[in-house]
């Protein structure tokens, strides 16, 4: 079903501009007030990725919202540098932290479930991030005022962070690839998953231990013991994701394309890897003779060649399975929750389509 994302000078929901369904008649969902959630999006990439991550995430709400009606609003960090792509389409559809904060101490504004983006880091410690006042604001706003929070890559080191003082630890290598996966407890967020591969693209993890003994919960591991996927029930029920389960098939492409050209310019001291369990074999043979070359001479006219092998592979996505099963796991669980406030008319009117 079509997501309506509520415009931050509109009071009326709409169908997402990249969505490819009209706007959905009244009929069930809106019949059954407790199959209809409000959800924020809190967008915190940088420009370059900004609009992309906007549209993995509405793109895989739509696909697992099939008898819910789901209103979006977008919101960004209003102290966080670069991540308007475009003020146009900023202005228009997004809203700042602050107004969904101080909405609630107007007339207790509340969410059904709130999604948290990462975004590459400015600050080798995290608490030194220009966002990290507004981040932690909100963060514990989260924890009272929706039935869950879903915190991804960064956004989950920030938040453990805060609320527990675990640091993440900086890995040797970046941890870049698809990673085959494996449930290590039984959750209804993971249910119908046995084994299942997940895009990862970090420097940084998080240690199990560091997360058990704070009342964490692991749910997934990557087949080199690396945590995936972790939840912390509360008031609130907080999911954390180190991996990238809304990534659509290129996005890894583009990264790569992107640390290349940051190291052929100069702009970075270290070429980076090749994804893991990512490119077929021809591809990544190619890759890895452009990248023998460009690391043995540092020249930026090599970067013609990886454009060209990249355009040349085709990417299967092998994880869009898992993404929108973990999702709808948690749609259904939100809709569970919402019983307790069964009527939509409990929520503020600029959320009224």
């Amino acid at each position: 079903m079509p997501v309506h994302v509520v415009s931050s000078r509109s009071s009326k929901g709409r169908p997402a501009s990249n969505s490819p369904h009209p706007r959905t008649p009244p009929s069930t969902p809106l019949d059954q007030p407790r199959r209809c959630l409000t959800i924020g999006l809190v967008n915190n990439m940088q420009e370059a990725a900004f609009k992309a991550t906007e549209r993995q995430f509405i793109a895989l709400l739509e696909a697992v919202s099939e008898g819910i009606q789901v209103r979006l609003s977008l919101y960004t960090f209003p102290s966080a540098p670069g991540t308007a792509s475009g003020e146009d389409h900023t202005a228009n559809r997004y809203s700042s932290v602050e107004t969904l904060l101080n909405s609630h101490k107007a007339s207790h504004t509340r969410l059904n479930g709130l999604i948290v983006t990462g975004r590459e880091p400015l600050a080798a410690n995290l608490r030194d991030e220009p966002y990290w006042r507004s981040f932690t604001e909100m963060l514990e706003w989260a924890r009272e005022n929706t039935d869950s929070t879903v915190w991804s890559c960064l956004a989950a080191h920030a938040a453990v962070l805060h609320t527990d003082g675990i640091a993440r630890r900086k890995r040797d290598d970046k941890h870049f690839g698809v990673f085959a996966c494996a449930p290590v407890s039984q959750h209804w967020l993971t249910a119908g998953e046995t084994a299942f591969r997940v895009p990862h693209s970090r420097r940084n993890g998080l240690a199990e231990e560091d997360l058990t003994a704070h009342g964490y919960s692991v749910l997934t591991r990557t087949a080199d013991a690396e945590v995936d996927t972790f939840v912390k029930q509360e008031k609130s029920l907080f999911v954390f994701f180190q991996g990238h389960p809304e990534y659509e098939s290129d996005t890894l492409l583009r990264e790569y394309r992107r640390d290349a050209g940051r190291f052929l310019r100069g702009e970075a001291s270290t070429h980076p890897s090749i994804p893991q369990h990512y490119f077929g074999r021809s591809a990544e043979s190619t890759l890895t003779v452009l990248r023998e070359r460009a690391i043995a001479s540092r020249n930026e006219a090599l970067l013609a060649g990886v454009a060209v092998a990249l355009e040349k592979t085709t990417i299967e996505n092998t994880w869009h399975s898992t993404a929108t099963r973990i999702y709808r796991n948690w749609l259904e669980y939100l809709c569970e929750r919402k019983s307790a406030t069964p009527s939509c008319d409990t929520y503020p009117q600029r959320y009224n389509v």
